[in-house]
């Protein structure tokens, strides 16, 4: 939980759980992980059990106090729809981001198979936005999942870039971001895969974000494709959520 956040496409994060379980190739390097295993160091009480899943109560009406409207990215160290979440907890996160319709929520999933199981009960309101990450070709099939829900906004993180993503097909979807991995390990991204994903959404007019090119030191490295940066939003609905194309 957090008032404010240095990730570059959302201003604030919103931790109602913590804690994962890896599933696929992206998960390998998690930073999630590693700032868990930091924060249980230093004594965080939500952090006690490392980076086990947990859920957290006291938080989960938190947004409902911020007054100010402000963009918030959910679970940005979990995954909302992890298979050991009940359902009714997934629908109370909804219920509170419904009520607090003054901000907007970007939910990012890798368990897009039950996202798009639970998509029929949920009550879509308009400024939520509902993503799935993608690491390679490998795993579009996420894609396919979110195009099926009840999402108004619908958008791909297409991060950590580990492989060449020829037939993203971004058609349907609303906004792509796209990054390399950071951190100790970090696997190496091609400029090639990137301006290959960049150029597939500027086909169909779809919004790209580029956010960091990655490696031990991201600063470093920064987040310059062809020359310029690449901050598009989208068209997106519901309160104050208006964006143009930048």
């Amino acid at each position: 939980m957090s008032s404010s956040s240095s990730i570059e496409w959302t201003e604030s994060t919103w931790n109602p759980l913590t804690g994962c379980t890896k599933i696929s190739p992206g998960c390998e390097h998690c930073y999630a992980e590693r700032l868990a295993i930091r924060l249980k160091a230093m004594g965080q009480p939500n952090y006690a059990n490392g980076f086990k899943l947990a859920l957290h109560e006291q938080v989960l009406e938190l947004p409902l106090d911020w007054k100010k409207p402000r963009t918030i990215f959910v679970n940005s160290m979990s995954d909302l729809f992890h298979e050991d979440v009940p359902d009714d907890f997934i629908m109370r996160v909804f219920n509170v981001m419904r009520q607090a319709h003054w901000h907007r929520f970007q939910v990012l999933t890798k368990r897009s198979a039950r996202l798009a199981k639970l998509s029929p009960q949920i009550l879509w309101p308009p400024n939520v936005w509902m993503g799935v990450s993608v690491e390679n070709q490998d795993y579009t099939f996420r894609i396919d999942h979110l195009r099926t829900t009840g999402a108004h906004i619908k958008f791909l993180s297409v991060e950590p870039l580990l492989a060449a993503v020829p037939d993203l097909n971004p058609k349907g979807i609303d906004w792509v971001i796209v990054g390399g991995e950071s951190g100790p390990g970090a696997r190496p991204m091609s400029p090639a895969w990137v301006i290959d994903i960049r150029d597939q959404c500027q086909n169909v007019g779809v919004p790209f974000f580029f956010k960091q090119w990655g490696g031990v030191n991201k600063r470093k490295a920064g987040r310059f494709l062809e020359g310029r940066t690449w901050n598009e939003m989208p068209h997106a609905v519901g309160a104050k959520t208006r964006h143009i194309l930048r």
